[in-house]
């Protein structure tokens, strides 16, 4: 009850915050045919083996879809990498701290720490600035020809940590979050802005970067109205974080000034949108009847706290508190790739 009471000010202050709004269907042409190479930094959304110990990726039930055990994602199966490192044909990128010697045929790398964020946020793990810092001593230390790099796309994901952390850390300071947290998503997309603007000064010609998905609509938060609707007021934040990030990355492409942009986004909002509202991807036959409920539930009971598992993780969009089921991300990816197919653009 107390965290209940403290969640529906912080509703009250955020609709304090103008936002502007996104234009969903930004898109960028690029081709993936000279492509051989996956390199990824993030968070929970794309890494796949970084974060080794924990319940959250490591224990049951993660992993029971794919491969039938924890897998380092998580997930109950896919992140958003497998399913984007299939769509260009390759292997799945090997996490960073398993990665012991340079081989010149892998199919690249994986950064991405679960918890991470732009800045330091309330978990221990490297920020995305300290990921890159691992590529480049990556690229220093091997024997690897430019071409090896030169022939790479890196996938950047930022899902919301930032933004948990800052509210923990001003929950109890309403006007300092109300008059900070605007100037906090400017410095927040600015660092991003200038994070893709080094992995592409490190060789790697093509950058994508996620858009924010609606955290309106994330367990974590739905759960305080029974997952039956989205906290609508949080989508200013999220809109305009998107905003600035769509103006950072044109920005971008316009200084590197090539027929074939450098930098894109993979609009997750709008795929994560379309998805809630339609109650699955009708064009692919995926249905979730309740999207805002989670199949891996924290429940209480008898005044324990414990992990609640539904029937069909099939039928769950969210597999937690914040993360997507396998099926899920099929959804979504799905959704991206009708359009990439349709257009050969990220959107």
């Amino acid at each position: 009850m107390e965290s209940v009471k403290l969640f529906l000010p912080l509703l009250f202050i955020i609709s304090l915050v103008a936002g502007q709004g996104l234009a969903h269907h930004y898109s960028l042409r690029r081709s993936f045919e000279a492509i051989n190479k996956l390199f990824v930094f993030g968070d929970s959304y794309v890494d796949t083996g970084n974060v080794i110990d924990g319940d959250l990726v490591s224990k049951y039930p993660n992993g029971i879809t794919w491969p039938g055990k924890p897998a380092g994602r998580y997930s109950d199966g896919y992140v958003l990498t497998d399913y984007f490192a299939s769509f260009l044909g390759l292997k799945f990128p090997i996490p960073y701290v398993q990665l012991h010697d340079v081989v010149m045929h892998i199919d690249g790398v994986n950064f991405a720490f679960g918890g991470s964020g732009v800045f330091t946020t309330i978990f221990p793990v490297p920020k995305l600035t300290d990921q890159i810092d691992f590529f480049q001593g990556f690229i220093d230390n091997s024997t690897l020809t430019p071409q090896y790099i030169d022939s790479s796309i890196a996938l950047v994901s930022v899902s919301g940590n930032d933004y948990m952390t800052y509210f923990v850390n001003h929950i109890f300071d309403w006007t300092r979050l109300v008059m900070g947290l605007k100037p906090f998503i400017r410095s927040m997309v600015n660092t991003i802005r200038d994070d893709l603007k080094r992995i592409h000064s490190l060789g790697v010609k093509k950058v994508v970067v996620t858009t924010l998905g609606p955290l309106e609509c994330v367990p974590m938060t739905t759960m305080f109205l029974e997952y039956e609707r989205c906290v609508t007021i949080l989508n200013l934040v999220v809109d305009y974080h998107n905003s600035l990030l769509q103006e950072a990355v044109t920005k971008l492409n316009n200084e590197t000034n090539t027929d074939d942009p450098s930098f894109s986004i993979l609009d997750l909002h709008a795929a994560f949108s379309s998805i809630i509202q339609n109650k699955g991807y009708p064009k692919g036959n995926i249905t979730f009847s309740t999207p805002l409920e989670p199949c891996n539930k924290l429940v209480t009971e008898q005044g324990v706290m414990r992990y609640k598992l539904c029937e069909d993780p099939k039928s769950a969009f969210y597999w937690d508190f914040a993360h997507i089921t396998h099926q899920g991300w099929l959804a979504a990816f799905s959704y991206l790739t009708d359009t990439l197919n349709k257009s050969h653009q990220i959107t």
